[in-house]
């Protein structure tokens, strides 16, 4: 083969990484809530859920179709040697950014996460969680179930205190800490999601919603929207134990 099918083949291959990646990221489905659940959600709320994901949606499929085309440009037409270097450097700094390899920033939310006692949660709508002051831990349940929700709502990029989060990375309790990318963390929690701010805010404020949630148990749950959030790259080595 010469240089150029090769600079060819590589260039797929990081373009199918690219469309695999945004599949599985943007057409995952939300199977948890309870049929008894919507009959109590107001008409207004469940149109405004379908019209996101109905726009998540969309945006997926134009992403993928630009990937498909890219592909189908590739296979079906011969490119200068230079054309597709210069290709190749793009597509390989978009895979970088989605393995959390170089710094990002674009417009998002910030959550932040704390506990509190009985008289901090006074008004509280479900105040039973909490026994005689004592405070309540927020666990790496907790957390992974955060992520899970932002990524599902299309976060691009999410960091909790400093860590990014990568495909890599492990979130777990230890004694009176949580782990994140082996880093010791403790409350509060700051995370920051960089994806549309609009999508990523409802998906967390819908009545009944992680906020609501864990507002309920204890927690103090705040968000704000921001057009500019920077997330600073994964610092550790990403490394298959098993993958040949």
């Amino acid at each position: 083969m010469n240089k150029s099918k090769i600079i060819m083949a590589i260039t797929i291959g990081i373009m199918s990484f690219i469309m695999i990646y945004v599949m599985s990221i943007q057409f995952k489905t939300v199977n948890k809530t309870d049929a008894d659940e919507l009959e109590y959600m107001r008409e207004a709320e469940l149109k405004e859920i379908l019209a996101s994901y109905k726009q998540k949606y969309t945006d997926a499929q134009e992403e993928l179709d630009g990937v498909k085309d890219k592909i189908n440009e590739y296979t079906q037409n011969e490119k200068s040697e230079e054309e597709a270097l210069k290709l190749l450097e793009d597509e390989v700094k978009e895979a970088d950014m989605l393995l959390g390899n170089t710094d990002v920033e674009g417009e998002g939310v910030t959550i932040t996460i704390s506990s509190q006692t009985n008289m901090d949660s006074s008004n509280s709508n479900d105040v039973s969680v909490i026994n005689d002051g004592e405070q309540i831990e927020i666990t790496h349940e907790d957390l992974l179930e955060l992520v899970n929700e932002l990524k599902l709502a299309g976060a691009e990029a999410i960091e909790i205190n400093g860590e990014r989060i990568v495909t890599t990375t492990d979130i777990f309790d230890v004694g009176s800490f949580i782990l994140i990318n082996g880093q010791r963390t403790k409350a509060p929690y700051t995370i920051r999601a960089i994806g549309n701010q609009s999508y990523l805010e409802s998906a967390l404020s819908v009545k009944d919603g992680y906020i609501d949630k864990y507002r309920s148990r204890g927690y103090n749950v705040e968000i704000s929207k921001s057009r500019e959030i920077i997330i600073k790259k994964y610092e550790g080595e990403m490394t298959l134990k098993y993958v040949k």
